[in-house]
């Protein structure tokens, strides 16, 4: 697998400026989407059961990560350095606004998915850059000492710019999405559902135009990159899963933990990679690129699937 992987790294990102642009208003667009959710109210949710709030912070923006950067250490001598960066990145990332929908279906706590959702986000502009930073510079450091491979090219990232790039694109469309719910909330509520559809085919698009040069070469190696993603998705699931078992929370709001640590917005982590700033695109950054791309088709795809079954299940009533 590790030779396979090899021949994806090469890829460079380029794309000129008119199309950064276009990438940013498209993220920008679906961040203001998600903001027309969040109202003062959602985040009642989070008083009413701190216990599952802290619970399914805790296991997306601490205990995922954690468990992605086990992961590439076991997976050390069967993955490259960038594919495993771009696992790290992903795990980086907010919640990912289809889980709204998908705890809802789900028959989970959609009080609590909205404010983990809002909550996530709004912690993103701190916790992604942080989390990229340790984690990725921890496995750095490992496999710099332990792995036989080597690294092939130094990998190093200007935490600062990530943190400017994710407050623009995340911080101003919430502010902006927040204070134009609050005072158009009629507009608001034509607008929410149409947003949504239109951010999964405005990520389907950037997805198109990553790949646009190298379909042929995903296609040959969506092999091992779905083995990587369907692994590391499920790990995200089951972390979120284990995490509401383990500190007992109900079943609905455990439902909930699940979806939300398990639904990524991967395309937050896109953006990032297109950012000559971030991610020069002299770099080879081809396995980031895949794995992150993958990762956000997958996982509407997985989570559809578990919504699915727990919908044809109700959830357990806690004994008191």
């Amino acid at each position: 697998m590790y030779e396979s992987l090899l021949q994806l790294d090469p890829i460079r990102i380029n794309f000129s400026g008119a199309g950064m642009h276009i990438i940013n208003i498209i993220l920008s667009f679906v961040m203001f989407g998600v903001a027309l959710g969040i109202k003062p109210k959602e985040f009642k949710a989070l008083l009413k059961a701190p216990k599952s709030a802290i619970v399914g912070l805790t296991s997306q923006v601490i205990a995922l990560p954690f468990m992605t950067f086990l992961l590439v250490i076991a997976l050390n001598h069967y993955i490259t350095p960038t594919v495993a960066m771009g696992m790290i990145l992903v795990a980086a990332c907010p919640g990912g606004n289809i889980s709204n929908f998908m705890s809802s279906y789900s028959k989970a706590n959609t009080e609590l998915s909205i404010s983990l959702t809002a909550s996530t986000t709004l912690m993103a502009t701190l916790s992604t850059p942080f989390n990229f930073a340790l984690w990725g510079g921890l496995y750095m450091k490992y496999i710099s000492s332990h792995t036989v491979n080597g690294l092939l090219q130094p990998l190093q990232i200007d935490n600062l710019q990530m943190f400017q790039t994710v407050f623009i694109l995340l911080g101003i469309p919430l502010i902006l999405g927040i204070l134009f719910a609050k005072y158009f909330p009629k507009i608001t509520e034509k607008l929410k559902k149409p947003i949504q559809y239109l951010s999964i085919i405005f990520f389907v698009g950037m997805v198109v135009i990553a790949f646009t040069n190298n379909l042929q070469l995903f296609l040959k190696y969506i092999y091992y990159i779905f083995i990587l993603v369907f692994i590391h998705n499920f790990l995200a699931f089951l972390t979120g899963y284990l995490m509401g078992t383990t500190f007992k929370v109900p079943d609905i709001d455990r439902r909930t933990i699940t979806i939300e640590t398990g639904i990524q917005n991967s395309g937050l982590g896109l953006v990032l990679l297109f950012n000559p700033k971030i991610f020069p695109h002299d770099m080879a950054l081809g396995g980031m690129l895949f794995i992150t791309a993958w990762w956000g088709i997958w996982h509407i795809i997985s989570g559809l699937f578990l919504s699915i079954y727990w919908s044809n299940h109700e959830p357990k009533i806690s004994k008191k």
